[in-house]
């Protein structure tokens, strides 16, 4: 496989100032690093987006994720291995990512189920990563992003040395 192009988002240098302060908008928010994983990898799965699969995969076991997570994070609700806040999180994650394929693309349960676990600046923050994750997906999938590649730059280096230094 081959890319059509590089990223939209290294085309353009102020895309990814942009895409990165979105980012770490949400990082910054008091989130947990791990649930903020879960949500770039569900979202990453639904879209078909290989390279932040591959990305987030990675990432999550940087910080400390459990091979029975990461591998049932598609299947979360019928694996033992996830929170209730977790869940919600997942759930609001799809809802949001898939906003054609309902009538009420964020039904109030879901929403409600959320905001039972997260305060207005969490929910906020969880809205912000769903974008911009989906945002990466549709750049990477658009332009046939390889997977496996991103991981060979040093920002992807310096990102993973600095996610198990967290840990």
């Amino acid at each position: 496989m081959q890319a059509r192009i590089k990223s939209p988002a290294l085309i353009f240098p102020e895309a990814m100032k942009a895409m990165q302060a979105l980012a770490a908008t949400a990082e910054g928010s008091g989130l947990p690093e791990r649930t903020i994983a879960l949500v770039h990898l569900r979202a990453s799965q639904i879209n078909g987006c290989s390279v932040c699969v591959d990305m987030h995969y990675r990432m999550a076991k940087k910080l400390g994720e459990t091979d029975e997570r990461l591998s049932t994070v598609a299947a979360w609700r019928d694996a033992p291995y996830f929170t209730d806040a977790e869940r919600a999180v997942l759930a609001l994650t799809e809802s949001v990512t898939r906003l054609s394929d309902t009538a009420d693309p964020v039904p109030d349960d879901i929403w409600n189920e959320a905001a039972g676990h997260y305060d207005e600046k969490k929910l906020a923050a969880l809205v912000l990563a769903i974008a911009t994750i989906n945002v990466w997906n549709r750049l990477n999938v658009a332009t046939r992003q390889v997977a496996g590649e991103w991981i060979k730059s040093p920002a992807a280096e310096d990102r993973l040395k600095n996610l198990a230094a967290v840990r």
